[in-house]
């Protein structure tokens, strides 16, 4: 059993980035709403009181009683936790002159503070917050301030508890990390949380848990479903049957071409065709959201039929991974979304669930394929969404519409591959927009499609910035995309961020 930091969550945007942040120090945490702390559990080593939308002086702010932590484990308060565990306590918590956000500089470092060993004053640090600690309580001491806030960190004298009021998870703090690292060896931790690791623990788990049955996957060619497949394959063999199925909504030859990746990989894969199916279920129909529920269910009525095929199928796989675990409760347990894997297969298949990838970020998940054996191209992959093309198709869906959209995007991305800036970039999308424009072409006059083509920067997909793709590579994809597709005179580029656009268009 790993030993973890436990993350109280108190609904900051940040929250998972500390999360992410103590696992690249290869120590293993779990983010829990921040009244649900898992009491019993012995391997715990530390707590993280995340930042807050909220002031601690609101109603409606969150504050649960702490008693029975404090002092049994190190403590850990970032801004919102900072304010309200001296808060808690009596201190004073007040609105600023202004709003204190950006960068700031430590001016003061108490000498011999363990939370701060070798971080030197002057380093910058990243502030975020509307309230500040006016007052401490009795016990408290100042351990940091910057030019504008004097209580810029703290301690508890009589107990392991430390409060920052700037973000230690965020770029912009330089020492960030280093902060992070002092209090890992405050709590004692041993970074004992790899890639190696997980692999091990997870495949003896599995074979414990699994023993003899058999498992059932879905497969989507993308890097949660294929890392899935790989740990199932390696605890428990042939008794692993993947399905991957061609709903006509796939990336030119991609059917073809992950089939005989996971092949590589000495997986065994079903291959449904199932084409005709979705583009019958799918003709005429516009509106986003009923194309995403008719392809939804369509991939549960084929995924149905082949297990049916299969005897004595005990379980389901799926590739949840953990931001789908977090993402699909808000911290007051109110469902924000469900999780997207192979969600809403029929009832009576009578299916329990093993979710190997469940404790891992995305970024994890990555390196577990590449010490699997996986190939850089399925790790690396963009993502893709589950409806696939269907939403990258504006309007209905013809199966010409898909062979436009399919061979144009080909060629956006294998060019994105040919000048090196596949991995520069988070996502990269054709799609094919409800509109035609007059063109020429030769002496002729046409009037024809248009293609838009996404780009964008992230690092989690939360937010996102169109990617500033060189000139004469945009002008390259275009005059490929009108010479060579045949129903396209027109490309464009959408230079729109998230927010206030999204990724897709649909």
């Amino acid at each position: 059993m790993h030993e973890k930091i436990i993350i109280l969550d108190f609904g900051s945007q940040t929250t998972q980035l500390i999360g992410r942040r103590i696992r690249e120090l290869s120590t293993y945490c779990e983010i829990v709403p921040y009244d649900k702390f898992p009491y019993g559990e012995e391997n715990i080593k530390g707590v993280i009181l995340s930042g807050s939308p909220f002031s601690v002086n609101d109603t409606n702010a969150f504050k649960p009683d702490l008693d029975k932590i404090r002092g049994k484990y190190p403590i850990l308060g970032i801004c919102y936790g900072a304010q309200y565990l001296a808060y808690s306590r009596n201190g004073k918590v007040e609105k600023g002159d202004s709003r204190e956000y950006g960068r700031a500089h430590l001016s003061f470092i108490k000498e011999g503070e363990p939370l701060f060993d070798t971080i030197l004053t002057g380093s910058q640090v990243w502030m975020s917050h509307g309230d500040t600690i006016t007052a401490l309580p009795e016990n408290y001491e100042i351990i940091s301030s910057t030019e504008d806030v004097k209580v810029a960190a703290y301690r508890v004298k009589d107990e392991p508890t430390w409060g920052v009021q700037f973000h230690p998870e965020v770029f912009h703090t330089i020492d960030g990390n280093r902060l992070l690292t002092n209090f890992l060896t405050i709590c004692k931790c041993s970074h004992d949380w790899t890639s190696t690791s997980f692999i091990e623990s997870t495949v003896t788990a599995l074979k414990e848990k699994l023993g003899d049955d058999k498992v059932i996957l879905a497969l989507s060619g993308g890097v949660d479903s294929s890392v899935t497949a790989m740990l199932l394959n390696r605890a428990i063999g042939k008794n692993l049957t993947c399905v991957f199925v061609d709903n006509g909504l796939l990336r030119k030859n991609e059917f073809e071409n992950v089939l005989r990746d996971y092949t590589h990989l000495g997986l065994n894969v079903i291959g449904v065709d199932a084409k005709e199916k979705f583009y019958s279920a799918l003709a005429g129909v516009s509106d986003p959201e009923q194309k995403r529920k008719i392809i939804g269910r369509g991939f549960i009525e084929v995924f149905d039929e082949e297990a049916r095929k299969l005897k004595d199928i005990k379980w389901l796989g799926q590739g949840t991974i953990y931001p789908d675990i977090i993402e699909s409760l808000s911290i007051t347990g109110t469902t924000i979304k469900s999780h997207h894997n192979v969600g809403g297969l029929p009832k009576e298949m009578n299916l329990k669930l093993v979710e190997p990838l469940r404790p891992l970020f995305k970024d994890e998940v990555r390196r577990v394929g590449l010490e699997l054996g996986m190939k850089e191209h399925l790790i690396k992959r963009h993502p893709f969404p589950g409806p696939g093309l269907g939403i990258r198709i504006l309007g209905d869906i013809t199966p010409e519409k898909v062979r436009v959209l399919q061979d144009a995007d080909d060629i956006y991305i294998s060019l994105l591959r040919e000048w090196g800036l596949y991995d520069q970039v988070w996502q990269a999308a054709t799609i094919l927009l409800p509109v035609r424009s007059v063109g020429v072409m030769g002496d002729e006059r046409t009037y024809e499609n248009t293609v838009a083509l996404r780009a964008v920067t992230s690092a989690d997909a939360m937010t996102a910035d169109w990617a500033q793709l060189p000139y004469d590579f945009l002008a390259k994809v275009s005059n490929e995309i009108i010479n060579k597709v045949r129903g396209v005179n027109r490309v464009v580029y959408d230079i729109s961020s998230k927010p206030p656009a999204t990724i897709e268009w649909e």
